[in-house]
């Protein structure tokens, strides 16, 4: 009697140990033939923005390079945190990304009630690449200069309408940021994202907006949009003789930046793939001309390297946040 079960102890051992071996093994084919269907990319803005263009534009790259389809999926809504947490909730199989922007960093100090922790229940992927901002007015408003437009909302106090792509963006805190350093006041008129914000800049509804320069450069070469100054401590090579605000207004700087992040606890070999397949779409010199074309400069680096630029972006607003006593809900 024992030594049978002996035998039917042993005999389980031996199927428990091949089963476990079985799923580690099913476990690592997936993750080999990761992608093997559709991957769904989380924008947290409407179609026609600059997180959108950027989003197609590495999304196009990742389906040929990974031979399946990166659908780009619009979530707009809540200043970017709908999109947000639709990927924190989403499974962690490397199915759904999302595109990390400023808006990611920002909120975490702007926002008091938010369902997630976005450094706590976001994995990062990979940097993509850094942006200005750009001042830029109607054409119709009479200033050239940072200078003239400082001595025209001053004049003009309550009337000089600021468009933002949603409270709590870049676009917005980089204009309170202004307003704080130049003590002009503005009507901020948030939207549901940047591209509805542009037509009303271009229509003269409002007459400002520090928006994301690859979403007006276009606009900007045409003549349809005056830049008066870029946000950066440094001109950008794309548009050489527009100034930065830091010009006018010394120790002014303000970024954009964008990369991949996935649900918290994503396989660590889906993450290390996804990310040698950015970092290869970045040293390529077709991809490097199109970033130039937005105005951009590539990031790549490791997923550590691009998880210290959301922390120190988290850092770094929340004391603007902060000092300017900005809430949202």
């Amino acid at each position: 009697m024992r030594f049978m079960q002996r035998i039917f102890r042993w005999f389980v051992a031996v199927a428990l140990a091949c089963l476990a071996g079985s799923v580690v093994a099913g476990a690592a084919r997936a993750q080999d033939d990761y992608p093997n269907h559709a991957v769904r990319w989380l924008v947290g803005y409407p179609p026609g923005g600059a997180t959108d263009i950027v989003a197609r534009l590495l999304g196009q790259y990742l389906s040929e390079a990974l031979h399946q389809q990166f659908i780009i999926e619009n979530k707009p809504g809540a200043g970017n945190n709908l999109g947000t947490e639709m990927a924190v909730n989403s499974a962690p199989d490397g199915y759904t990304l999302y595109l990390v922007n400023p808006a990611n960093a920002i909120n975490a100090t702007l926002y008091k009630n938010l369902s997630f922790n976005f450094l706590r229940d976001m994995a990062p992927v990979a940097g993509f690449m850094r942006v200005p901002n750009v001042m830029e007015v109607n054409p119709n408003l009479p200033v050239h200069t940072v200078k003239e437009f400082i001595d025209y909302a001053k004049t003009n106090a309550g009337k000089v309408n600021m468009a933002s792509a949603g409270i709590g963006t870049s676009t917005h805190l980089s204009g309170v940021l202004f307003m704080m350093m130049t003590g002009v006041k503005m009507v901020h008129v948030p939207y549901r994202g940047g591209a509805p914000a542009l037509v009303d800049l271009l229509g003269g509804q409002v007459q400002v907006y520090f928006d994301n320069l690859p979403s007006s450069i276009a606009y900007i070469k045409a003549a349809k949009l005056r830049a008066l100054a870029v946000t950066t401590a440094q001109r950008a090579a794309i548009l050489p003789d527009v100034p930065t605000i830091a010009e006018t207004v010394p120790g002014y700087e303000a970024s954009v930046f964008y990369g991949m992040a996935v649900p918290a606890g994503t396989p660590r070999d889906i993450i290390e793939k996804l990310n040698r397949a950015v970092n290869d779409a970045l040293a390529d010199p077709a991809m490097q001309a199109k970033l130039a074309e937005l105005g951009g400069t590539s990031i790549p680096g490791t997923p550590e390297d691009f998880g210290n630029v959301i922390a120190d972006e988290t850092d770094k607003w929340a004391k603007v946040v902060k000092a300017t006593g900005a809430t949202a809900e």
